[in-house]
């Protein structure tokens, strides 16, 4: 048997913001933006440049009740984990972008870590693996 996961749902409040945000400063790619007319919604799909494996979900709050995990999806914890090839140029080049890192990057056993947060206030750790490590060779470098 064989299984991976496909999305990964992002509560946002606005499409043109989030699309804006993940595509222009996180530089991902943009993988599908359609309008879903029964349901009067956007399909809105975004994958960090050269990924393979889940894609992010960009679904707009239609709900009040939804509104609230707007940025807090994972409680104040970090809820996403963007693996990259090169920390250092990453990092460099979001902080020029105007990424907000909240913890300056650190050297851990496993890699190199430092956590940012999305436009909405959702945390990230932006990682890149050391060699050996159990995830390193599975498409996460």
């Amino acid at each position: 048997m064989k299984q991976s996961l496909l999305h990964i749902a992002l509560v946002v409040k606005d499409y043109d913001e989030a699309i804006d945000f993940y595509v222009n400063k996180l530089h991902f790619d943009l993988i599908e933006d359609s309008y879903q007319p029964e349901q009067d919604k956007r399909w809105v799909v975004v994958s960090p440049p050269g990924s393979n494996g889940a894609t992010i979900l960009l679904a707009r709050a239609s709900k009040p009740e939804q509104e609230p995990f707007i940025g807090n999806q994972a409680g104040g914890r970090v809820f996403l984990f963007l693996s990259t090839d090169d920390f250092w140029r990453d990092y460099h080049r979001m902080k020029n972008d105007g990424i907000t890192f909240i913890r300056d990057p650190q050297e851990f056993d496993y890699g190199t870590v430092a956590v940012f947060e999305d436009l909405y206030g959702n945390l990230w750790d932006l990682i890149e693996l050391k060699a050996g490590h159990g995830l390193w060779g599975r498409g996460f470098s």
